[in-house]
């Protein structure tokens, strides 16, 4: 995969915060770093760590815009949960006005909030990124990173774990597509 770099970043920059455009770099390169760990393309993997907030900062007008334009099967719960809303938005924004039609990076994108069941190696890269870039500080960071980096799978059932818990203390919806994950992620290690 071919990227400018240089014009992402400067595009970027114009698009977001400074908070959100350093987080954007930092979940890149944490995806470079994964997906060497784990022998995906690296490429392709900066350019889903860049991107996966592209809509973030949208409103919430013109992130609903871009999801009724949207051929990505979305649930009523999604519809409910406008935070939820810039991946989807993201994924649409990069197919429709990048061109990009990559299936792995169009769902890291559209699943890098949510998680799913039946998630790609790619697809958890850039979810895990996210969730232990440089720029992150929670409690068990540190065991989280280690954990992306020794046992991914362990790493991704510990990561929604931690997600669904998050969402419960916010006490707003649970998407499925996270609850699904979590399932699929247990079973998967015979739990």
């Amino acid at each position: 995969m071919e990227i400018d770099t240089k014009k992402l970043k400067a595009f970027l920059k114009q698009r977001l915060s400074e908070k959100r455009y350093i987080h954007s770099l930092n979940v890149a390169l944490e995806c470079v770093k994964l997906a060497e760990a784990y022998g995906e393309d690296t490429k392709k993997a900066y350019f889903a760590g860049l991107m996966h907030d592209v809509c973030k900062e949208l409103s919430f007008d013109e992130q609903h815009k871009l999801l009724e334009n949207s051929q990505f099967k979305i649930d009523d719960i999604e519809r409910a949960s406008k935070p939820l809303w810039h991946a989807i938005a993201g994924a649409v924004y990069v197919r429709d006005e990048l061109g990009v039609t990559d299936s792995e990076i169009l769902n890291a994108i559209r699943f890098h909030t949510t998680g799913r069941a039946g998630m790609s190696r790619f697809e958890e890269i850039v979810y895990l990124a996210d969730l232990i870039s440089i720029d992150r500080d929670y409690k068990d960071l540190g065991k989280m990173r280690r954990l992306a980096y020794s046992d991914i799978s362990e790493a991704m059932r510990e990561a929604i774990a931690y997600s669904i818990h998050s969402v419960i203390k916010k006490n707003v919806y649970l998407p499925r597509h996270t609850v699904e994950a979590y399932n699929s992620y247990l079973y998967a290690m015979g739990k």
